[in-house]
Formats: structure tokens, sequence, C-alpha cells
């Protein structure tokens, strides 16, 4: 799993198909939230907001 801004989407997309051989599924934090958890708010590379969830 990796939180991650828009710059940052592509190389968090290739550390998973890396490390599990499938296609990740990404989801927007801007449009999704989460009942039980709160996702990290900086992306996992920088210091910009985070964006994105790949999983």
């Amino acid at each position: 799993m990796h939180v991650v801004c828009k710059d940052h989407v592509e190389i968090a997309i290739d550390e998973f198909v890396d490390e599990y051989e499938e296609a990740p599924d990404i989801v927007d934090l801007q449009k999704t939230h989460f009942a039980s958890w709160e996702p990290p708010t900086h992306c996992e590379h920088c210091k910009e907001l985070a964006r994105f969830l790949v999983v």
C-alpha cells in the first residue's frame, strides 16, 4: 500500500507491480472516506499532500 501525491503515483504503481506482480487499484483520497482508517496526509516520497492510495 502506498499513499502518494499526483506527481509520484507512477512510481507507486511501479513499486506495487514489482512487489506483487499484478496491477494495483488506485483510490482517489479526495473522493473516498474510510470508516475506521485515516490515511496519511502527506506523500511518502515528498512533503506534498497525499492524493492517491495505491493498493
